[in-house]
């Protein structure tokens, strides 16, 4: 009967206590970086989609990667910080108005419904009968006192949420411009730990599968971004939206961060009916939802797929399972997955191929 000797003993628990901590060390430092994800998803989407126009601008400065790091950083802050800025005003300005019109509200009773509501097919005569019931008895707009401040709380805590996926672009921008300044120096440290791990073959080939899947997703989240803007300017500036420029640029930052269109064409439906634009307000609600939103949904696996380089259904799989999974940065998680486990099993089969 086999039995340990004292130092077996010895160095099985040295080296169970060795992995106990390695872990803790990683959970510790996944719990540590998990706050940053959002970051770093930004910097990979933006060093990798915007990586060759960072390259030209290089050489057109003659090689000097630092100034150009600047010019980039500071050009991208700038186009994001004017949406956003806007954005952040007419946040502020809209809970001034809310409170306003609640404090009106108590004291002098509701106001009329705007004539573009009480008109609205199919609902508009209802809306219009519960207006006036409130109207009537004013003790009752205290029964939706409590729904009313949980919606404004949740419409406030949406709008803090976009002002926090604002800051996390702006630093992505700037981490961005340090990993495009180092060039592939970055990616060497994990060329080395997976040569380590997987072999001298297979860990290059993983890190560009790896990579391949990031740049499809990369490429087709920005690109979808910038089509997505050029379209909302287009049915803006049809529905002659005084800054369909701006509200442009907001769609395709709010699509960057998988908001979606939605938060920027409904407001100004919204707008267009208030205004008595009942024709314009219909156009824009049916070209939001068709155009906008099937950019959104519909081009954007499309294009990340092809960008890829690996198999559409391997990429088209992984973005959507992880995103439905994880949300925004499943996109990577996900295509990443897909992708290595594609070049794993495709690893496996050659020697069986060459073999047979």
């Amino acid at each position: 009967m086999n039995s340990f000797n004292p130092d077996q003993r010895r160095n099985a628990v040295e080296t169970a206590l060795v992995v106990l901590l390695v872990l803790i060390l990683l959970s510790t430092l996944y719990t540590v970086l998990s706050v940053f994800l959002g970051v770093f998803t930004y910097a990979i989407i933006l060093a990798v989609a915007l990586h060759p126009l960072f390259e030209k601008l290089v050489r057109l400065l003659g090689g000097r990667r630092k100034l150009a790091a600047f010019i980039y950083a500071l050009l991208l802050i700038a186009i994001v910080a004017l949406p956003y800025v806007f954005l952040i005003n007419a946040l502020a300005n809209h809970i001034q108005e809310a409170g306003q019109w609640v404090a009106d509200a108590r004291a002098n009773g509701l106001p009329a419904l705007p004539e573009w509501i009480t008109g609205l097919p199919v609902v508009g005569d209802n809306i219009s009968t519960s207006w006036q019931k409130l109207q009537n008895d004013p003790t009752a707009i205290q029964l939706y006192e409590p729904k009313i401040r949980a919606i404004l709380a949740r419409l406030l805590g949406g709008g803090l949420g976009v002002v926090g996926a604002g800051l996390e672009f702006i630093l992505g921008i700037i981490i961005s411009a340090v990993m495009l300044n180092s060039g592939t120096k970055t990616l060497n440290p994990v060329y080395a730990v997976m040569k380590r791990i997987v072999g001298e073959h297979d860990g290059p080939a993983l890190i560009d599968a790896s990579g391949r899947a990031v740049k499809g997703v990369a490429i087709g989240v920005m690109g979808t971004g910038f089509i997505a803007g050029i379209a909302a300017w287009i049915g803006f500036t049809i529905a002659g939206v005084s800054i369909a420029g701006g509200l442009a640029a907001i769609t395709f930052f709010f699509v960057v961060i998988q908001l979606g269109p939605l938060f920027v064409f409904l407001p100004v439906v919204i707008w267009l009916g208030m205004q008595g634009e009942t024709g314009m307000a219909i156009f824009m609600l049916i070209y939001g939802i068709v155009v906008l939103m099937g950019i959104d949904n519909i081009l954007k696996p499309i294009l990340i797929a092809k960008s890829g380089k690996l198999p559409i259904l391997v990429l088209f799989l992984g973005v959507v399972g992880g995103m439905v999974a994880w949300g925004f940065t499943g996109m990577f998680k996900g295509a990443i997955i897909l992708a290595v486990f594609y070049t794993l099993f495709n690893s496996w089969l050659k020697p069986k191929t060459q073999t047979a």
